[in-house]
């Protein structure tokens, strides 16, 4: 139950996070990379018409995809998972578990003690979950990174829990 973590206080939804299981989950992101990137905020229409023009693009280039290829880009994502460092976005955690609307802040409970922030800053952070393909046993489950990567170095470790009040 130590890899369990739990976002409570003054939420509708208390919610049960368990990193184990975010390998497979779409939402992770890539924290080599993750905080290098600039975040770029467009209209879902743009994204759509961007990926659609890559796909029509590449067809024109290489031809039809066949499934040798299919086959070696499934390889190499695996590849990626089994060695690649991870996180995942707190939002769509703190999303459902739908906080009071007069809660402002956000606890991070850890064996180091207590760190609190505000509850809007919280929608930003990072969750890192795996470091070379590995889970984060000695400091973990998660170690917390904050949206614009200032702690990038030295990230929240040792987490418990999270509160909101």
């Amino acid at each position: 139950m130590e890899n369990i973590i739990i976002i409570s206080g003054q939420v509708k939804y208390s919610i049960t996070l368990d990193p184990g299981v975010w390998i497979f989950d779409d939402r992770r992101v890539d924290l080599t990379t993750f905080f290098s990137k600039k975040v770029e905020s467009s209209d879902p229409l743009d994204e759509y018409t961007k990926a659609v023009s890559k796909h029509w693009d590449r067809e024109i280039i290489e031809g039809a995809i066949y499934p040798p290829t299919l086959k070696s880009e499934k390889k190499f994502e695996k590849e990626k998972v089994l060695t690649g460092t991870f996180g995942i976005p707190l939002k769509p955690f703190l999303l459902n578990s739908e906080p009071a609307s007069d809660a402002h802040t956000f606890v991070i409970q850890s064996t180091e003690g207590e760190y609190e922030y505000p509850l809007e800053t919280a929608y930003d952070f990072i969750l890192g979950f795996s470091n070379k393909g590995k889970p984060l046993s000695l400091d973990g489950p998660v170690h917390v990174y904050l949206g614009d990567g200032s702690n990038q170095q030295s990230p929240i470790k040792n987490v418990m829990s999270f509160i909101i009040k």
